[in-house]
């Protein structure tokens, strides 16, 4: 065998020098696409703990809402259920109290007439009584008399009152 002429030699070494270039180029470009995969893995998990400690805290803060929420939901029941058993009360002491709220009702619209009759009685009452004489002269007359009480009952009608005003109020 013969020995290969030096062109191809040094062709063939700067061939392997170019592929060695190429191969050390492509080492350190895998180099570094390796640290960069792995600068950005590092980053992915700092960002994924961090993304499960804001859903922790997420979770943990509805726990707290939840809780503070069904707590108000317990105060308000109970307070409702207060207040119901107070209007239930006070709806009771309505029926009590409306009886008599009717009858103090009917007394006022009653209270004019009222005070009329006695306005009218303590007048008569300061007229005074008649003189005997007069008294036994209007009697006489029965029962038909001008003076004849107002109040009579029909079973009273032949029984004459002698004392014509002397109430008392």
């Amino acid at each position: 065998m013969s020995a290969p002429p030096a062109l191809h030699i040094r062709e063939a070494n700067a061939h392997l020098a170019a592929v060695h270039r190429r191969a050390a180029e492509l080492e350190a470009r895998l180099a570094a696409a390796e640290r960069t995969v792995r600068a950005q893995a590092a980053r992915l998990a700092q960002h994924d703990q961090q993304l499960r400690a804001a859903l922790e805290d997420l979770g943990r803060a509805k726990d707290r809402e939840i809780s503070a929420l069904r707590e108000q939901l317990l105060t308000s029941e109970a307070t409702v259920r207060s207040l119901q058993v107070a209007v239930h009360q006070r709806d009771k002491l309505v029926g009590q109290l409306r009886p008599r709220a009717d009858l103090l009702q009917d007394i006022c619209h009653r209270r004019p007439p009222l005070a009329a009759l006695l306005v009218t009685l303590e007048e008569a009452e300061r007229l005074g009584p008649l003189p005997a004489s007069d008294l036994s002269h209007l009697l006489s007359e029965g029962p038909e008399s001008s003076l004849a009480n107002c109040t009579q009952e029909e079973g009273d009608e032949g029984r004459l009152q002698p004392t014509v005003f002397g109430t008392t109020v």
